[in-house]
Protein backbone atom coordinates (compact mmCIF):
# COMPACT_ATOMS: atom_id res chain seq x y z
CA UNK A 1 0.00 0.00 0.00
CA UNK A 2 1.27 3.31 -0.61
CA UNK A 3 1.23 6.14 1.39
CA UNK A 4 2.53 9.41 0.89
CA UNK A 5 4.30 11.79 4.33
CA UNK A 6 1.81 14.84 5.12
CA UNK A 7 2.29 18.00 7.03
CA UNK A 8 0.50 17.44 10.46
CA UNK A 9 1.25 20.97 12.81
CA UNK A 10 4.84 21.33 12.80
CA UNK A 11 5.59 17.68 12.18
CA UNK A 12 5.20 14.83 9.50
CA UNK A 13 3.31 12.23 9.30
CA UNK A 14 1.30 9.07 7.79
CA UNK A 15 -2.36 8.93 7.75
CA UNK A 16 -3.77 5.69 8.59
CA UNK A 17 -6.80 5.06 6.82
CA UNK A 18 -10.02 2.82 8.31
CA UNK A 19 -8.90 -0.22 6.13
CA UNK A 20 -5.20 -0.36 7.19
CA UNK A 21 -6.50 0.21 11.06
CA UNK A 22 -8.81 -2.58 11.03
CA UNK A 23 -6.22 -5.10 9.30
CA UNK A 24 -4.05 -4.51 12.11
CA UNK A 25 -6.11 -4.24 14.60
CA UNK A 26 -5.13 -1.00 15.88
CA UNK A 27 -7.77 1.81 17.01
CA UNK A 28 -7.30 5.53 18.01
CA UNK A 29 -5.55 5.57 21.60
CA UNK A 30 -3.90 2.54 20.91
CA UNK A 31 -0.07 2.23 21.86
CA UNK A 32 1.98 1.24 19.65
CA UNK A 33 6.39 0.53 19.11
CA UNK A 34 8.13 2.46 16.52
CA UNK A 35 11.40 0.64 15.15
CA UNK A 36 13.47 1.40 12.17
CA UNK A 37 15.93 -1.45 10.78
CA UNK A 38 18.72 -0.95 8.86
CA UNK A 39 18.09 0.08 5.30
CA UNK A 40 15.37 3.01 6.59
CA UNK A 41 12.84 0.10 7.12
CA UNK A 42 10.50 1.25 9.95
CA UNK A 43 7.94 -1.06 11.37
CA UNK A 44 5.04 -0.19 13.43
CA UNK A 45 4.04 -2.99 16.57
CA UNK A 46 1.30 -2.67 18.43
CA UNK A 47 1.75 -2.97 22.11
CA UNK A 48 -0.54 -5.01 24.52
CA UNK A 49 -2.47 -2.98 26.79
CA UNK A 50 -1.14 -3.71 30.71
CA UNK A 51 -3.77 -4.27 33.34
CA UNK A 52 -3.60 -3.06 36.92
CA UNK A 53 -3.28 -4.78 40.16
CA UNK A 54 -6.96 -4.78 41.13
CA UNK A 55 -7.93 -6.22 37.46
CA UNK A 56 -4.92 -8.60 37.56
CA UNK A 57 -5.58 -10.18 41.11
CA UNK A 58 -9.54 -10.07 39.63
CA UNK A 59 -8.88 -12.30 36.77
CA UNK A 60 -6.22 -14.59 39.12
CA UNK A 61 -8.82 -15.29 41.25
CA UNK A 62 -11.26 -16.07 38.81
CA UNK A 63 -8.92 -18.48 37.54
CA UNK A 64 -8.47 -20.03 40.65
CA UNK A 65 -12.08 -20.59 41.25
CA UNK A 66 -12.42 -22.09 37.79
CA UNK A 67 -9.92 -24.44 37.97
CA UNK A 68 -10.55 -25.25 41.92
CA UNK A 69 -10.60 -29.00 41.52
CA UNK A 70 -7.17 -28.85 39.15
CA UNK A 71 -5.23 -27.22 41.02
CA UNK A 72 -6.53 -29.14 44.17
CA UNK A 73 -5.33 -32.16 42.62
CA UNK A 74 -1.76 -30.67 41.50
CA UNK A 75 -1.02 -29.64 44.86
Amino acid sequence: MLKTITKVGNSQGLILDAALMELAGLKVGDAVNVTVHEGGAIVVTPMAPTIGKDEASGRAAKIVRRNRELFRRLA
